[in-house]
């Protein structure tokens, strides 16, 4: 995947890209644009999302 520009407030490692504008850390810490930095929980679900225009967003949705 693409260049990670993040690194993580916790244990300062790099974090992956998961989709553009949502990236995670192997601890459990996870940042979206325009929600910045949260902890992950088992009931969080990831995917992508079309909107009105056909483009994707990342979207977090719970169990």
């Amino acid at each position: 995947m693409g260049k990670s520009n993040k690194v993580c407030p916790n244990c300062g490692r790099k974090m992956k890209q998961q989709f553009i504008g949502l990236q995670h850390c192997k601890c459990g810490i996870s940042w979206k644009k325009g929600s910045g930095f949260f902890e992950r929980d088992s009931d969080m679900v990831f995917a992508l999302e079309k909107n009105a225009n056909g483009r994707q967003n990342p979207v977090i949705r719970h169990k």
